[in-house]
Order: structure tokens, then C-alpha cells, then sequence
């Protein structure tokens, strides 16, 4: 297990991209050029949309909202199947997307951010931190609460088996069609649409909250990712389920989740704090005023205070 316990890693600071760790990700890419030869049927279009839509809400609701930050709590299985639908976007495992987050968050547009767009630009935060030595190891240290779940760590080894049971679910289902355009071409679209969390939302938007990075919130990203552009609401206070933090920033991740809640599938979504409400109306009004909000709290560190349910 790697212990990545200081702030840079060495690997992290030597920052060598091995190639090799490329191969999977660019033959995937290669694969979704396949629709030329098989052709779109309705079906397959179909399937590719709907598989986009849930696994992305995987991804938002799974890796970032629960694993990652705990914003919410649900039952061991619900949490289960909330890691398959995540991992069936093939974004490696649960245990090493949340000990990256986490990180991510500890070290926002500073030098222990692997894929800052501030520090290294768009091309590195958008695809190439993924291939740096390195990167592949999960810092097990920042994910001990996830540990403790055998069936976590059992998916997390196995991180392939989920994306290879849908995609043979495609070809047993609709031929090579659904193959190339419900599985293939719907997970680069899938990868795509978050790294644009981690390549633009840091760069490209409005920033209501003065924090410590460069995080924005980006209208267009959020309906891409459905909610994930609230970047710069996220950023202010990470501990909240919902990353719209006002009604008419559309976060339909948190709508499913609310929905989810009535049923009792899930329970205790995390509110976002009024005073942080406050403080962001406030913001608002001194923007619109044309200056320049108060900086959101920092603690000793220059970071936002770590929520208190927050476990990175």
C-alpha cells in the first residue's frame, strides 16, 4: 500500500509520464472510431445516452458526493451499487479516486494538486496527470474510513470487472452497435465531461466565493456533468451535498439524490450552512456593485476550513 504522507511525493515532484499506462486509455479512444464501421442504430444511440447519464450521476454522486467528501449517508448496499455505477465509467477504482480528490482539495492550485490547470495548464490537468508514475498508486492513508468495507477494497483491486460486465452486457444485449457507440463512444464522452471538471473549472467561470484557489462556477460544465460546474460553491463549502447552492443553479445530481432520499435509499444530505448562503448573496450584491467580496475564511494552513463531517 503507497503512503504518500507528505506533501509532494517524489513521484509526484518527478512528474515522469510512462507511456505504457497510456495504452488502455488511448485504445479506448481508437475503439469508439468503431461506430464508422458499425454504424448508429437507435438502440445503441439510446443505450450509449442513458449509460452516459448514469454513469455520470455515478460519478457525481458515488466517487465525488459520497465516497470522496460523505456528504450524505446510505445503507452498505445502496453504497455498493452507488461504486459499480461509478466504476463502470472505468475511472479506475473507488478507494484511489477519493484518496486523489481528497488530495485534490487538501492541496487546490498548489503544489500538491496534481492536475491544477493554473500550475500546469490545460492539456496535464485534463488528461496527462493521469499517466504520471505514479498517479496509478492510491494513497490508502486519506481513504482509512473506506478501508474498513472488504467489498470496497475487493472492487477497488478489481476496478476493470464493473466497465467489462456492462460492456459485455452491450454486445450481448445489441450486437457490435451497442458495443461501439453505447459503451465505447459513451465512456470517452463519460471521461471527457469530468476531466473538464478538474481542466476548466479552475480557469473558465465566475467565481461568487473568494477562496483560497481558483475554482468558478460554470453553468454550461454544470449541465454537462449535472451539477459538478458549481465548482467555486463546491470549493467554499465541500461538506454540502448539493453544489447549487441557490435554487436556480441547476444540480440535478442532488435532485436524484433528494428524490432517493424520500424513499429512504439514502438519508442526512448534507445542508449547505446559511451563513454561507448569506455569505454569498452578500458576494453577489458586492460583484454586481462592481467590487471586490471579503475573502472567504481561511484557516492557518491559507485553506478553507475543513467542515466539520469532512473526513479529508
Amino acid at each position: 500500500m503507497a503512503n504518500h504522507s507528505g506533501v509532494v511525493p517524489e513521484w509526484m515532484a518527478d512528474r515522469k509520464i510512462g507511456w505504457s499506462g497510456a495504452i488502455p486509455f488511448v485504445l479506448i479512444h481508437l475503439l469508439a472510431f468503431g461506430v464508422i464501421w458499425t454504424g448508429f442504430t437507435w438502440p445503441a444511440v439510446i443505450t450509449g445516452i442513458a449509460l452516459y447519464f448514469i454513469r455520470m450521476w455515478g460519478v457525481t454522486a458515488g466517487y465525488h458526493r459520497y465516497f470522496a467528501h460523505r456528504t450524505f449517508e446510505t445503507s452498505r448496499v445502496f453504497q455498493f451499487i452507488l461504486a459499480f455505477i461509478a466504476m463502470s465509467s472505468a475511472q479506475r477504482g473507488v478507494l484511489w479516486w477519493a484518496a486523489h480528490h481528497r488530495r485534490h482539495h487538501k492541496f487546490s492550485d498548489l503544489e500538491g494538486d496534481l492536475h491544477s490547470p493554473v500550475r500546469d495548464g490545460f492539456w496535464f490537468s485534463h488528461v496527462g496527470w493521469i499517466f504520471v508514475k505514479g498517479a496509478e498508486e492510491t494513497d490508502f492513508d486519506r481513504v482509512k474510513d473506506l478501508q474498513k468495507f472488504p467489498e470496497l477494497v475487493w472492487l477497488d483491486k478489481y476496478f476493470l470487472v464493473p466497465p467489462t460486465i456492462v460492456g459485455v452486457a452491450c454486445v450481448l444485449i445489441g450486437g457490435a452497435p451497442m458495443l461501439f457507440v453505447g459503451f465505447f463512444l459513451s465512456t470517452v464522452v463519460t471521461w471527457h465531461c469530468t476531466f473538464f471538471i478538474n481542466s476548466l473549472t479552475h480557469v473558465w467561470g465566475k467565481r461568487r466565493f473568494e477562496t483560497t484557489d481558483d475554482s468558478r462556477n460554470n453553468f454550461v460544465l454544470a449541465l454537462l456533468t449535472l451539477g459538478e460546474g458549481w465548482h467555486n460553491n463546491h470549493h467554499r463549502h465541500q461538506a454540502s451535498t448539493r453544489n447549487g447552492f441557490y435554487w436556480w443553479e441547476l444540480d440535478i445530481t442532488y435532485i436524484v439524490l433528494k428524490v432517493l432520499s424520500w424513499f429512504g435509499i439514502v438519508w442526512n444530505l448534507r445542508p449547505v450552512p446559511e451563513k454561507v448562503l448569506a455569505e454569498g448573496r452578500a458576494a453577489d450584491a458586492e460583484r454586481k456593485a462592481g467590487r471586490k467580496p471579503a475573502a472567504a475564511p481561511v484557516d492557518d494552513r491559507g485553506r478553507m476550513p475543513k467542515p466539520a463531517m469532512d473526513p479529508a
